[in-house]
């Protein structure tokens, strides 16, 4: 599949099947993260692989969208150690942590596995569930698995406004 077909047919998966995510998967997945850019290179992305039954509970009662994923993978940054810009400060360890998201995503897809991008959580109560976690700047959930029989997109996933709407040519 070429990227374009890849990117086209991904979609937020919230209907996961029981089947568990076989480890060197999950590893190629991880290893997305891992080669992702960030700013200057200093890699300040820290990926959580949520998958005992214990963790799979604890995150659960942070968020409404967990969808029943075997995996979860909770995505944050390090603040301390992301780019900073020079003319105004602007941390980019979020930016850096949603690139590593997005190359998560697409190789999971390649893969034959869904994810799915949950900003709706509780990052507080995320936090003091996972002490593991502390000082750290949680970005997102990322159920990841199989779909289940039946999942399909949700039914405005295709809707796209036009280039014209987001692209300027200068």
């Amino acid at each position: 599949m070429n990227f374009q077909e890849l990117s086209q047919q991904r979609y937020s998966l919230r209907k996961f099947s029981a089947q568990a995510v076989e480890p060197e998967k999950l590893n190629l997945v991880l290893q997305a993260a891992q080669s992702a850019p960030t700013a200057h290179n200093l890699q300040p992305q820290r990926v959580f692989v949520l998958q005992s039954e214990q963790a799979l509970q604890k995150v659960n009662e942070c968020t409404p969208c967990h969808f029943g994923a075997p995996v979860v993978l909770v995505v944050a940054y390090d603040a301390a150690e992301a780019w900073k810009r020079e003319e105004d400060g602007k941390n980019h360890g979020e930016i850096d942590a949603a690139l590593a998201t997005m190359q998560m995503m697409l190789q999971a897809a390649e893969l034959g596995l869904g994810t799915t991008y949950v900003g709706m959580f509780d990052a507080q109560k995320l936090l003091a569930a996972f002490p593991e976690m502390q000082g750290l700047t949680p970005i997102a959930l990322l159920p990841l698995g199989y779909p289940a029989e039946g999942a399909h997109p949700a039914r405005l996933h295709a809707q796209r406004k036009s280039l014209s709407e987001t692209v300027q040519v200068l």
